[in-house]
């Protein structure tokens, strides 16, 4: 009977993990297992391999959760395993609490409580509610249009129905932040004394094997890490990396300052576009109607472009009619006719008279700009006019359009729309003289398209209008670049010249004669975590020279020499490298370290956090063991001068011992050396984009010595959680503690193996989590069976000499082996398949087989209790830590127990083994055949199988035999590999094969035949290429005769050598390791029993 739904869950076997977790943890805790040291002595180290990991350190704004954990775990199984086998081990953690995000959470909540009270009462759902849809209707209505399955509004109504959990108050109580404790996060540095404790708690309860002394916080409430960060900054500007000046960057508002990666909520990796404005002069006579009040100024269109090689060819200026646009008188006096949005980037890019604050004359609809006359600079056509377009987006650019129908096939069809369609043209007021008399004017000719790409290929399409938008988008596709690349300038002073050369000089040009402007604005739409829309904004600030020429060539070394683990990973690193420029380093708000030469400015977090791996390997002496750098047992931070750095990381001349501890500052030039450089750092990989290739340029600036640089970088997906995306508003997330305590670390563990190891997103399956938990405990169960059994005597002490002892004994070297192969290239999931589940399979196989073979052999059983255990260590070290101590009865921890030795794999056994499957499974399926009743007619008596003949050919012989030898004969041994399969069919039908009467039907088997040979000897190497089997088939059967017999229910089973007494029988079908095989069958034989059956499915598996 099963229990009802709302049973409680029996949490028993968890509960036994839990409980063996604790104790693991205490034990290693009180060992100090995994404090490590660089050697003292030089002979030492260099006696041993060392291994140094390091991770991100997470950002201190809330709890770890299981995204995190999928990162960190691809670095804790590297570690456990490097650890495991005998290195060296450091794996340090620390906690990021730089930037941002921090205070403008803790602001948010200051503000919440001056706003709301404390504790706030916030309004109640609907005001919310109406407020949201009244923001959105505003924001739509600024967007132009819009993609109609997003649906704004609904969204902004879920958003609403939040409650108070979209304030940071919400955030906080959701986070399990008692109400009482919340006021106190008003204070910026409560999150730092708050979060990193939990953090620790968190990563030390999944069993990460980390170095707690060597924890840090960052910013300057860490005396000696603003002291390390410091000197990492007085380095790079001594050596020219860092510059002042003035660029675009992506800019806050709200914050007032630039908003890098980590200080956004969307918007991750977007740059800033730059384009240039080209100033359509409007002529005065338009200034009437909506826009009278601009008479007597100067007013221009101002469109956004990036091709201004191509206002040659312009005809007429594009206008969204419904869209909003404005009049913005600039600090000049000229006054620029666009929207909203691109005159507040603008004017943060010191255009207008005062920062931030565009001066709007005039606001009206683009429809008042229709018929307007322009001049273009540039354009051949000194008057055109302004045109309706419906497709122009006013989030992109400033709503005003130019327009080249030569060029643009967007701009072909819109222009042709209006002169085919007569409606069109009255439904906008558009006269036939502005639109009938312009042809398109040639500006460019393209080899491949002719003198006007846009009409051509529109043609080649069979484009019919201007909102056929997937064919536009391939005309596109095919003539922008073209035109670049290949095209050269029809008209101007530029004639003749490769639009590629031409391009930047007209852009100066038209900058210099003031008829166009520099204007830039985000390559996409992004959202500061203050909650704001960025822009872009020229500033004046510190930045770290990323991109110059020859920096750019010392980070492509590094990158050529270190191990990405994946090509893809490597391919998005040399793309960053390609385009990654001067970077921002400054901030005016935040959390962090002051610029030591200008402490107005704080530096930025992604610019304090790119070589503290080097921190890593002194903090411990330096902080005692304290992650806030508050105990300070042998030196105050004010003497750690960049003389004393320098000494630590660079090599120079140590500082006299009166001004610093000789003593302590050996030690800490001995830990840097030893550990330097680190051999992993693992990552997502998003991560790539900015600060892993921060680290790479980092390294190679401040280290000459390329020994010092980065080795490899592993970097890994997201992580979903049962295939959906992780997501605190759909309920479907996990905080690290929970999923610890609801799986236990172990099973959690054992799942995030499991989950993936591409750089694709990867999937924690709660299902695998559970049945981890059942494996586990089982596994422990049997474990004590043997125990008991061994202690009673029970197991089989005869040598273990059989076929079926010799298997398992190779199926655990061919485990460890290939385990091994599989930690070392980093692809737990693979480790986890041939360390525990296909070890467990061969264990099953060998734990049924010999059953009637008098039991399993004592010591494989001991071998195999001790391979497992070590093998799946690092990945379920609190299981194997009880198994290893309280069942195998061993000394030590399992964590440094050593990786387990194999004997190289006996492949004469491995094909013996699967020749010996393969055979039963043929033969299995020959007695249904041969034994099955009639498909028609009378049924008849059951029939049984009383006999079996297996016959075997010795060799190869005749057409086999030489397809073979040409094999042999154009086989590569040092490259593995063959010739292309026509060439070696070539030399088939130039052999002796081709005087053979039946030659014709030879070759229909010859193809198949050496295909299948060049497979089997790209798996098992030239052997399969013998005229013999690699190993003796009579021997193999004749030793297995009896379980073959329980196996297939036969009586007899008879081995049968092919000669030339056979030929002409079944026994023609017989080939080396493929032997053929005919049965006897009778009438009314009863059926054997279903044991051997199952034996035979357990082999077959």
């Amino acid at each position: 009977m099963s229990a009802p739904a709302d049973a409680p869950r029996n949490t028993a076997r968890r509960d036994l993990l839990l409980d063996l977790q604790r104790r693991a943890q205490a034990r290693w805790e009180e060992t100090k297992a995994f404090e490590v040291d660089a050697p003292a002595r030089a002979s030492e180290a260099e006696s041993e391999a060392k291994f140094f990991g390091n991770f991100p350190y997470p950002y201190m704004n809330g709890l770890l959760h299981l995204g995190h954990a999928f990162s960190l775990s691809k670095l804790e199984f590297a570690s456990a395993y490097h650890r495991l086998k005998g290195d060296r081990t450091l794996f340090p953690f620390a906690f990021h609490c730089t930037g941002m995000p921090i205070k403008a959470c803790a602001d948010k909540i200051t503000k919440e409580i001056a706003q709301y009270g404390n504790p706030p009462v916030f309004p109640d759902e609907s005001e919310l509610a109406a407020a949201a849809e009244a923001k959105a209707a505003k924001e739509a209505a600024n967007a132009g249009p819009t993609d109609p399955t997003k649906f704004v509004a609904k969204k902004s109504k879920a958003s609403a129905k939040k409650g108070t959990q979209s304030t940071q108050w919400g955030i906080m109580q959701a986070s399990g932040i008692p109400e009482d404790e919340i006021p106190s996060f008003a204070d910026s540095m409560h999150w730092l004394n708050y979060f990193p404790p939990l953090a620790k708690r968190d990563v030390a309860a999944m069993g990460c094997q980390v170095d707690w002394r060597r924890s840090f916080i960052t910013t300057d409430a860490n005396p000696f890490y603003d002291a390390f960060v410091r000197w990492q900054f007085n380095t790079l500007k001594k050596i020219g990396k860092i510059v002042k000046a003035k660029r675009y960057a992506v800019y806050s508002p709200i914050d007032g300052q630039p908003c890098a990666d980590h200080d956004r909520a969307s918007g991750e990796g977007v740059g800033p576009q730059e384009y240039l404005l080209i100033k359509m002069a409007v002529y005065e006579e338009c200034l009437t109607g909506d826009l009278a009040p601009l008479k007597g100024k100067k007013v221009f269109l101002a469109a956004a472009t990036l091709r201004p090689e191509t206002m040659y060819g312009q005809t007429n200026c594009w206008i969204l009619p419904d869209g909003d646009y404005g009049a913005y008188e600039l600090a000049n006096g000229e006054v620029l006719v666009m929207c909203e949005r691109a005159a507040l980037n603008l004017s943060y890019q010191e255009q207008f008279a005062e920062e931030g604050k565009p001066k709007c004359l005039l606001s009206f609809k683009g429809q008042a700009l229709i018929g307007c006359v322009v001049e273009s600079p540039r354009a051949v056509l000194k008057k055109i006019y302004c045109l309706p377009m419906m497709t122009i987006l006013m989030n992109k650019g400033t709503g005003v359009v130019t327009s080249v129908p030569s060029d643009s096939p967007d701009d072909f069809m819109a222009l042709s729309d209006l002169k085919a369609k007569a409606g069109l043209r009255e439904k906008f007021g558009v006269k036939d003289e502005w639109v009938m008399p312009f042809e398109v004017v040639p500006c460019i000719n393209i080899p491949e398209f002719g003198d006007a790409c846009a009409p051509k290929v529109c043609a080649e399409l069979k484009i019919q209008s201007q909102n056929d938008r997937t064919k536009l988008d391939e005309a596109k596709h095919r003539t922008y670049l073209k035109g670049f690349t290949d095209g050269i300038m029809l008209l101007g002073e530029h004639k003749g010249k490769p639009v590629k050369e031409a391009k930047p000089i007209i852009r100066q040009e038209m900058i210099d004669d003031k008829t166009g402007l520099v204007y830039s604005e985000p390559e996409r739409t992004v959202m500061s975590r203050s909650g704001g829309e960025c822009v872009v904004a020229l500033t004046d600030q510190w930045y770290l020279e990323y991109g110059e020429e020859s920096w750019k060539l010392r980070a492509d070394k590094c990158l050529e020499n270190m191990n990405c683990y994946h090509e893809e990973a490597r391919n998005g690193f040399i793309h960053t490298l390609g385009w990654l420029r001067q970077w921002a380093c400054s901030r005016s708000f935040g959390l962090g370290t002051r610029m030591p030469w200008d402490p107005q400015y704080l530096i930025e977090s992604l610019s304090d956090s790119t070589i503290y791996m080097a921190y890593y390997t002194v903090a411990h002496l330096l902080q005692g063991g304290d992650m806030f750098g508050n105990a300070r047992p042998s030196v105050e931070p004010e003497l750690m001068t960049d003389a004393v750095w320098d000494a630590i990381f660079l090599g120079t001349e140590k500082p006299d011992e009166n001004v610093f501890p000789r003593d302590l500052l050996d030690r800490m030039i001995n830990e840097f050396n030893y550990w330097y450089p680190f051999d992993l750092r693992v990552s997502g990989k998003d991560l790539i984009q900015n600060h892993l290739s921060f680290a790479i340029y980092n390294h190679t600036a401040i280290w000459e010595d390329k020994k010092m640089w980065p080795r490899a970088f592993r970097t890994n997906g997201h992580l979903l959680l049962n295939n959906e995306k992780m997501s605190k508003s759909t309920g479907n997330f996990k905080t690290l503690k929970q999923a610890i305590e609801e799986f236990s670390a172990d099973a959690m563990r054992f799942s995030l193996a499991d989950a993936g190891d591409t750089v694709e997103d990867a999937n924690f399956v709660e299902d695998t989590a559970n049945a981890a938990i059942l494996r586990l405990t089982k596994e422990i169960a049997w474990y004590e069976e043997q125990n008991a059994d061994i202690e009673a005597d029970k197991l089989r002490k005869t040598a273990p000499n059989k076929f079926i002892d010799r298997v398992f004994a190779n199926a655990m070297n061919i485990a460890i082996a290939q385990t091994q192969a599989n930690y070392e290239n980093m692809m737990f999931r693979e480790a986890l398949k041939t360390g525990f589940y296909d070890l467990q399979s061969a264990r099953d196989a060998y734990r049924l087989m010999s059953a009637e073979e008098g039991g399993m052999q004592v010591d494989l059983v001991k071998r195999f209790m001790e391979v497992q255990t070590l093998l799946l260590a690092p990945i379920c070290p609190h299981t194997c830590e009880h198994i290893y101590g309280q069942l195998l009865m061993k000394e030590g921890s399992v964590t440094n127990a050593g990786f387990p030795v194999g004997e190289p794999e006996d492949t004469a056994l491995t094909a013996a083994n699967k020749y010996l499957g393969d055979l039963i499974t043929n033969m299995r399926k020959g007695i249904a055949k041969c034994t099955a009743p009639p498909k028609k007619g009378p049924k008849g008596p059951p029939k049984s199988v009383k006999s079996a003949t297996v016959f075997i050919a010795s060799e190869f012989v005749g057409w086999r035999a030489i397809c073979l030898g040409i094999l042999s004969e154009c086989y590569e041994a040092k490259m593995k590999s063959f010739p292309p399969v026509p060439e070696i069919l070539e030399k088939v039908k130039g052999s002796e094969l081709a005087g053979d009467a039946n030659f014709k039907n030879v070759m229909k088997m010859v193809m198949p035949f050496i295909k299948y040979k060049m497979d089997e000897t790209n798996v098992a190497g030239v052997s399969a290429l013998s005229l013999k089997s690699i190993f003796n088939e009579i021997d193999v059967l004749s030793e297995n005769i009896d379980f073959i017999k329980r196996a297939l229910h036969v009586p007899e089973v008879r081995i049968c050598l092919t000669t030339s007494d056979n030929v002409g029988s079944k026994a023609d079908e017989a080939t080396p390791g493929s032997p053929a095989f005919e049965f006897e069958v009778v009438e009314d034989v009863t059926e054997g029993n279903n044991l051997a059956e199952g034996l035979a499915r357990v082999l077959l598996n």
